[in-house]
C-alpha cells in the first residue's frame, strides 16, 4: 500500500512510518506533509495514495480544512492526542481514529481494518462514488433523543426513552408515552422510524412502531404468529406475522 503521512511534527511522522512499515513490509510511505496548504496542493495535483494517516492539528490549522479545499477520495486514518474531533473525523472519510501516543498494536489494528475493507474497494466499479457509501456505513449514526410536541398550547419535549410506541391512524402519527400520555407528531411513521435506533424500536406493521422497553409479554398465536402485549394498552391486538416472527425474536434477543 502507498501511504501518505500528514503530520506537522517530523519526528512523530517518522516514528509512525516505522510502525506502519513494521506492520507490513509492503507498505510504502510516499511522502511526509506538515501543513494544510501543502496537503491540499499535493492532493490537488492528482496524486492519489491508497491510504492517508492524518494528524488533526497541523502547522497551519485543523486538517479538516483540507477537505474544504480539495476532494479527498481515499480512506483516512486520523491521528491525534485528543478525542474531541472523533465525530468530525468520521464525517471526513475517516475509517479509523488513532490516539497518540502510537503503539505497534494500535497502528496494526488500524491497518488491519483497512485491509478488511479492501474487497469493498476492489469490487467497486466507481471507487469515488462507493467510498461515500462506505463512509456512511462506518461513521457512528446519530439517533434522535427527543421529540418536540404540543399540549394545551404549550411545547413539551418527550425523550425517546419515555416512548412506549408510535402508531398511525387517519394518516396521523401519534406518540404514546410509557405513562399513557398521547401526543401528535408532525411526521410520518416512516420518518420517525428513520430517526430512531433500530436496537430500541421495532416496526411491527404498517401502523405500529414499538419500543423494546414497553414490551410486557410475547406469546405464540395462531398460524405461527406472535401476540405482543405492551405495558401501555393499545386499541388493536398487536400481532407479528409469521414472515416477521424470526426477525422479531432475533431483535428481542439481541441485547
Amino acid at each position: 500500500m502507498e501511504i501518505l503521512i500528514i503530520e506537522d511534527e517530523l519526528k512523530t511522522a517518522r516514528a509512525l512510518a516505522r510502525l506502519i512499515t513494521a506492520a507490513n513490509a509492503e507498505n510504502r510511505i510516499i511522502k511526509f506533509i506538515q501543513s494544510v496548504r501543502s496537503a491540499a496542493d499535493f492532493l490537488r495535483e492528482g496524486k492519489k495514495p491508497d491510504l492517508i494517516f492524518m494528524d488533526v492539528q497541523l502547522a497551519d490549522g485543523l486538517c479538516f480544512e483540507i477537505f474544504n479545499r480539495v476532494q479527498v477520495d481515499v480512506p483516512v486514518i486520523f491521528c491525534t492526542a485528543f478525542d474531541e474531533y472523533m465525530m468530525q473525523a468520521f464525517k471526513a472519510n475517516g475509517v479509523d481514529y488513532v490516539l497518540k501516543p502510537f503503539s505497534a498494536e494500535t497502528i496494526s489494528a488500524a491497518l488491519a481494518k483497512v485491509r478488511n475493507l479492501k474487497n469493498f474497494f476492489q469490487q467497486a466499479g466507481n471507487t469515488s462514488a462507493n467510498l461515500s457509501q462506505l463512509i456512511e456505513k462506518l461513521q457512528p449514526r446519530s439517533f434522535r433523543k427527543y421529540f418536540l410536541v404540543t399540549s394545551r398550547h404549550k411545547y413539551h419535549t418527550i425523550g425517546t426513552d419515555a416512548v412506549a410506541y408510535f402508531y398511525i391512524r387517519n394518516e396521523s402519527t401519534t406518540l404514546v408515552t410509557l405513562d399513557g400520555q398521547q401526543y401528535q407528531v408532525a411526521q410520518s411513521l416512516e420518518e420517525v422510524q428513520r430517526q430512531l435506533d433500530e436496537h430500541d424500536f421495532f416496526r411491527l406493521n404498517r401502523q405500529y412502531l414499538i419500543a423494546f422497553s414497553a414490551i410486557k409479554e410475547v406469546e405464540h398465536y395462531f398460524a405461527r404468529k406472535l401476540h405482543i402485549t405492551l405495558i401501555v394498552p393499545t386499541d388493536e391486538k398487536l400481532l407479528v406475522g409469521k414472515d416477521k416472527t424470526k426477525i422479531f425474536l432475533s431483535w428481542l434477543g439481541d441485547r
